[in-house]
């Protein structure tokens, strides 16, 4: 399944108007604020139809999944928006993020808790809220919005390090180009930043560079630490493919068009995150090239000065400052 899929629902009373993109989404939100009843409306449609009082406008079929037998009946489910309250226990379990992840389904999971079983992005975790009131229709509207938004734009002025989840490719380009007395130390993946975070001084300022497209489940604890008062600012490109792909280096008008709208491109059931698509992506249109990519170390080629100037200036302006990349080339290939 790929695509993108607008979702109106609504009754006399209460709307709700959303759009899915990707093979897994998180919708959160404190009690009241309808988290429940959006997935009653969708059962009560699937059962009756509109005598339900009920409409529900979609492309594709939406489903409500729950109880023991969940994986029987995620057999005969295709092509579908499958929504599952937190109530079922088995959201948390390896069995159903096997199931996810070949699924030809996109799934809306109903809850509070982060799911370190799978990969999400944190683009796709939102909450959901009362908007606006409709005059006459006495109807409420309820929205989602990104849960996480505002943290984008943090900024933790003069870090002593960079904290990077990449271990590989990423980690060797940031640490060759990294600005003199900024240290650059790799987590070894996402479970790891924080464990480091939370080791580090209270007082020590941090930049942390991860791949968004699978830090979903992290967010909430080291948004806490934010919160607490630690000096850390987050930087959440796709992936470290993604940002070369976006620099435009490639000069490639098909790149282009993928990442101007990945969900038409990417199939649920081949990449349960995108950053699988966009580090398959790149290697097949470097093969052959002085810029072939590996990601076990970087190319050094990625390392030229206007290369490299192009792939930092995807970041935001103020994480440029972070790097250096009119460093001598040759001085950085060790």
């Amino acid at each position: 399944m790929k695509g993108l899929y607008e979702v109106n629902i609504q009754n006399k009373r209460i709307r709700y108007q959303f759009t899915i993109k990707r093979n897994i989404t998180i919708i959160r939100g404190d009690s009241a604020t309808g988290k429940t009843k959006l997935l009653e409306m969708i059962e009560a449609f699937s059962r009756e139809g509109r005598s339900s009082g009920v409409e529900l406008k979609c492309d594709v079929p939406c489903v409500v999944l729950h109880g023991g037998d969940w994986k029987q009946r995620l057999d005969y489910i295709h092509n579908s928006l499958v929504f599952i309250d937190e109530c079922n226990s088995f959201i948390r379990q390896e069995a159903f993020a096997s199931e996810v992840k070949y699924s030809d389904n996109y799934f809306i999971l109903v809850t509070r808790d982060d799911l370190p079983n799978l990969s999400y992005s944190v683009e796709e975790i939102y909450g959901i809220r009362l908007s606006k009131q409709y005059a006459g229709l006495k109807q409420t509207y309820n929205e989602l919005y990104h849960l996480y938004g505002e943290y984008e734009n943090v900024f933790v002025e003069q870090p002593k390090k960079l904290l990077v989840e990449d271990s590989n490719s990423g980690y060797d380009f940031f640490r060759k180009l990294i600005v003199k007395g900024i240290s650059c130390d790799t987590a070894r993946g996402k479970s790891n930043i924080y464990r480091i975070l939370l080791q580090n001084k209270s007082d020590e300022k941090c930049a942390v560079v991860a791949d968004g497209a699978a830090f979903g489940s992290e967010m909430e604890r080291i948004i806490q630490l934010i919160e607490s008062g630690r000096a850390i600012a987050l930087y959440l490109p796709e992936s470290f493919e993604w940002m070369i792909l976006k620099s435009d280096i490639l000069d490639d008008k098909e790149t282009r068009d993928i990442l101007s709208h990945p969900e038409d491109y990417i199939e649920s059931e081949k990449y349960s995150s995108w950053e699988q698509y966009f580090t398959k992506l790149l290697i097949s249109k470097t093969v052959g090239t002085y810029l072939k990519y590996q990601k076990d170390f970087i190319n050094k080629n990625y390392l030229q000065e206007k290369i490299a100037r192009q792939i930092i200036d995807v970041f935001p302006d103020r994480m440029q400052k972070l790097f250096v990349p009119e460093k001598n080339v040759e001085s950085l290939s060790d």
